[in-house]
């Protein structure tokens, strides 16, 4: 099964976040609620607040116990039960913004990567898997709610107390407030040495667990073929060996972390501890009071902590910071395919007439390999044709080009006269029908797959569609009939079924430009005659490709085109290009005499 970057190799291919400065990327997202940001700032600030005055409060208790009155003394403590109730109301009201932001930041982000992915063309998906995509949209913006949700908010009431503890305590003790001073670049460099290692580590992380998710992703999207050639121990292996290594990387992060947080606690609360016993030394000197020094200690313990909480959260942030990296990534990704800047329109009614001129193509995962060279078609308005040639001959490649999935890179294909660079992808994929050869089922019921093709369809449209593609009575003769659910990608249909499914859909599409390829290959042959009679009333009036490997089919064509190598090598009905030999009358012979279905 293929795989996708390792971390290490990812390294190299994309830039990497440097700074926590990363969730900036984050801003477009939090602008739209600058209200409530503000007031969860305000809410933050006022709890700040309220937890630096309680400090003087408890000064005051502890140096005028013995002299004050009973009244007083009263007074004091209601106080601080209403302090007490305006931190409570004040922590509450941040949680809940702060919460309910986080939440409605990480659904719009999840909504942006999404839609940016969805419109990517197939190029995008050459170069990462799928997996890693679903990855980052879930596992890295559940990161991202976590910080936004909590560490933030929690870092920047940190912030506050910190910066007021540290003008509070000079104010206290100008000498004690000297010499914890001290102890502070003790403190800044363990953070800023092993944070720069954590940074790595967590991006580490986050890669081998999209790895991971790709990697199981890939495994259960190919369950069947997985069992049918008993390859569950491989997928298992793969699995767990891509797990492990997610495992140590978490490890490794978790256990810098710890030892960052215990370093940093440690050397704060020896530093508290040692100014606690100078100013005992200066309270039996009288040089400041209790109820100071009582102020002092509470202060620091409180910047202590809010230090210790600033060190544990930087981990988060840079955790969070390398997950905003990778969906900025999806956001910003580049597409080889791209709508004009002012697109044209298309004439109405679209007749379908399609023109490739000197198109010169490879795929982007194999730029040295030449899929079509220097092709030069033009299908008259109604006209059916056939492609035929060998495996790698460009047949699905010219089918892949008319829906512009990839753009040609020397040449032009047009659609009555129009360049498709010029028009708008939506706007002339609307006139296009597709069945594909591995036709795509999804997990909905019968009519909802085949209302696909037309979502404004009416259910008697949509019968009268799978009427057409003979799909009517196996649809009927299910459980719930149109209304049966068929599972996940079809698996409670046979391939016919859900090749007729595809026809159904192509049907009720009604579009100018038919799309076959290779539409009837899992068809029995009375199914085959049923949809062949069906395509054969659609192609009358539109305009239909073909790939083909029956020559049933591509004999009824009004013209065949044959492929080789990239190349057009010759065109016209089929007694007149056998009658010339070549490559054609070679396919023709051999399906004559062996029986087989490749043409």
């Amino acid at each position: 099964m293929a795989r996708t970057p390792t971390p290490q190799q990812g390294e190299a291919e994309r830039e990497k976040s440097k700074r926590v400065s990363a969730l900036r990327g984050l801003g477009p997202f939090l602008a739209p609620y600058r209200k409530m940001v503000a007031l969860a700032g305000l809410a933050l600030t006022l709890t700040a607040c309220v937890s630096l005055i309680l400090p003087v409060a408890v000064r005051r208790v502890v140096d005028n116990f013995g002299t004050e009155s009973d009244m007083l003394l009263d007074r004091y403590f209601f106080a601080a039960l209403a302090f007490a109730g305006l931190l409570a109301v004040g922590t509450a009201l941040r949680y809940l913004l702060v919460t309910r932001l986080g939440e409605i930041v990480v659904a719009d982000i999840r909504k942006a990567v999404f839609d940016r992915v969805i419109g990517m063309s197939p190029a995008f998906y050459e170069k990462i898997m799928t997996g890693e995509v679903l990855s980052r949209i879930t596992t890295d913006t559940t990161v991202i709610q976590s910080v936004i949700g909590s560490s933030v908010s929690v870092a920047l009431r940190n912030v506050l107390i910190f910066i007021g503890g540290l003008v509070l305590m000079l104010f206290t003790s100008a000498k004690l407030t000297g010499m914890v001073l001290l102890i502070v670049p003790a403190v800044i460099v363990p953070i800023l040495v092993l944070g720069r290692r954590l940074r790595k580590l967590s991006r580490e992380n986050q890669d081998w667990i999209a790895e991971s998710s790709g990697n199981a992703s890939e495994a259960l999207l190919s369950v069947q073929t997985v069992q049918a050639f008993t390859n569950e121990t491989r997928a298992k292996d793969g699995f767990a060996d891509v797990t492990d290594l997610s495992l140590l990387a978490a490890k490794r992060r978790i256990n810098t972390r710890a030892v960052m947080t215990m370093i940093v606690i440690f050397l704060i609360f020896t530093g508290v501890v040692g100014v606690l016993w100078i100013g005992a030394r200066d309270v039996r000197a009288g040089g400041m009071s209790v109820g100071a020094l009582v102020q002092f200690v509470i202060y620091s313990v409180m910047v202590a902590g809010a230090v210790g909480a600033l060190s544990e959260i930087w981990g988060e942030l840079q955790r969070a910071a390398g997950a905003t990296e990778r969906l900025v990534e999806l956001l910003h990704a580049e597409d080889s395919v791209n709508d004009p800047a002012a697109p044209k329109a298309l004439p109405s009614p679209v007749r379908g007439e399609i023109s490739f001129e000197g198109v010169s193509f490879a795929y982007p995962s194999r730029p040295n390999i030449s899929a079509l060279s220097e092709v030069d078609l033009t299908i008259a308005p109604g006209e059916t044709v056939a492609l035929v040639g060998p495996s790698g001959a460009g047949k699905t490649t010219v089918i892949q080009l008319i829906q512009r999935f990839y753009d040609a890179d020397h040449g032009r294909i047009c659609l009555d006269g129009i360049p498709l660079t010029d028009v708008s992808r939506d706007t002339f994929r609307r006139h296009l029908a597709l069945v594909p050869q591995d036709p795509v089922i999804f997990a909905d019921t019968a009519r909802e797959n085949i209302r696909f093709g037309r979502l404004d369809a009416t259910d008697a449209e949509v019968e009268a569609a799978a009427r057409a593609a003979a799909a009517h009575d196996f649809i009927t003769a299910l459980p719930e009939g149109y209304d049966s659910f068929v599972g996940e990608r079809g698996v409670m249909l046979s391939g016919g079924q859900k090749q007729r499914i595809a026809i159904a859909r192509a049907i009720l599409r009604d579009a100018p430009v038919l799309l076959l390829d290779e539409a009837t290959s899992a068809l029995d042959a009375e199914s085959e005659r049923l949809v062949q009679d069906a395509v054969d009333e659609m192609a009358r009036t539109r305009t239909t490709i073909i790939v083909a490997h029956r020559l049933a089919t591509v004999k009824k064509a009004d013209r065949i085109i044959v492929l080789e190598g990239g190349r057009i090598v010759a065109q016209g009905k089929h007694d007149d290009l056998v009658a010339e030999g070549g490559l054609y009358a070679k396919l023709a012979r051999l399906q004559f005499t062996d029986g087989a279905n490749g043409l």
